[in-house]
C-alpha cells in the first residue's frame, strides 16, 4: 500500500541526506520525495510517498522521529488530502500532430508553455493518475522529454491539529529526538 508521509523538519543542511538514508537503511524504496520551505523560513516540509504495510508505516514514523532535525512526522494516507504532482512534458508535433496533442492539452486543462516548430512543452498539474493519463496519450506522438516533480500533499479541511512551532510535540517523540542522533 502506498503510505504519504509529511515531515516537518529544519531548514539545514544534511537533514534530506539524513531522512534518504533512514529508508536506504531500511530497504525502503521512496517513490517519491519532494521538500521546500513553509510558510516559517527555518522550518521545511517533506512530501514522502513509499509502498509500505501499516506496521511498517508505523515503524518509519517512528524512525523518524529519532532523527534529531525532524520536527513532527504526519502520515496522512488514510486521511481526507489533496495531492498534486507536475508534469513538463515536451511532445513531438511534426505533420499534423500538433492539432491533435493541443485537443489533449485542452481535455487534461494543462497548458503549452514553449512552443518550437518541431515540439511543444505541456505543462499539466493533477493527481497522478490524471498526468499518466495524459502521458499515456501522449506517447504515440513521441515524448521527447519529460520531468515531474513528485507528490506534494496536504490534509483538507482545517489545518492539521499539531503545527511545527505552535503545538507539542507527542512526548516520547521529543524523548527520542534528545537521546537518538543521525
Amino acid at each position: 500500500m502506498m503510505n504519504t508521509f509529511v515531515v516537518y523538519v529544519e531548514n539545514k543542511p544534511g537533514v534530506l541526506t539524513r531522512v534518504a538514508s533512514l529508508f536506504r537503511r531500511r530497504a525502503f524504496n521512496i517513490d517519491s520525495l519532494t521538500v521546500g520551505r513553509t510558510e516559517k523560513p527555518e522550518v521545511s516540509r517533506m512530501t514522502i510517498t513509499v509502498d509500505a504495510d501499516p506496521d511498517q508505516a508505523r515503524r518509519i514514523e517512528a524512525n523518524l522521529y529519532k532523527l534529531v532535525n525532524v520536527l513532527m512526522v504526519d502520515n496522512i494516507t488514510t486521511t481526507p488530502a489533496i495531492t498534486r504532482d507536475l508534469a513538463l512534458v515536451r511532445v513531438a508535433t511534426e505533420g499534423g500532430a500538433r492539432t491533435q496533442v493541443l485537443e489533449l492539452v485542452y481535455i487534461f486543462r494543462a497548458r503549452v508553455v514553449d512552443i518550437a516548430p518541431e515540439s511543444l512543452v505541456i505543462e499539466i498539474t493533477g493527481t497522478e493518475d490524471k498526468i499518466d493519463g495524459m502521458v499515456d496519450l501522449l506517447r504515440p506522438y513521441g515524448i521527447v522529454e519529460m520531468v515531474r516533480t513528485g507528490i506534494v500533499a496536504m490534509r483538507r479541511g482545517k489545518a492539521p491539529a499539531a503545527v511545527p512551532g505552535e503545538a507539542p510535540f507527542p512526548a516520547d517523540a521529543e524523548d527520542e529526538q534528545v537521546t537518538h542522533s543521525a
